[in-house]
């Protein structure tokens, strides 16, 4: 694996480890009143899908491999684009629902190569 590439799967994690951090012990109302925590939940969305369209344009095929890779990286772009109509219900969904399957997938493709 091209250390690129792996680069831009520990930058994934990394910000997948940043969101469940962030948001540890909080609620969707806590999400909802607070802007700090908004702001540091949306950016690591951001980040997470920015390295994941990088890795696309580097590694279509360890991409491809990412379930729903195309997905996330049109989330990150309403983040980015769409800021000022943003669902915060959404945002939060994706935390819960899709978050901890997308980091044991980063995971798995990490360890799946030695250093």
């Amino acid at each position: 694996m091209q250390l690129e590439v792996k680069k831009y799967l520990y930058d994934i994690k990394q910000a997948a480890d940043l969101l469940l951090r962030f948001s540890q012990g909080k609620t969707f109302a806590d999400y909802s009143a607070d802007p700090l925590l908004r702001s540091a939940i949306e950016r690591q969305f951001e980040i997470v899908g920015e390295a994941l369209n990088q890795l696309s344009k580097i590694d279509a095929g360890t991409a491809a491999g990412i379930h729903e890779y195309r997905h996330i990286i049109a989330f990150r772009n309403i983040l980015i684009h769409g800021y000022a109509e943003i669902d915060h219900r959404l945002v939060w969904g994706m935390l819960e629902g899709k978050l901890p399957a997308l980091r044991q997938q980063i995971i798995n493709l990490l360890e799946k190569e030695p250093e």
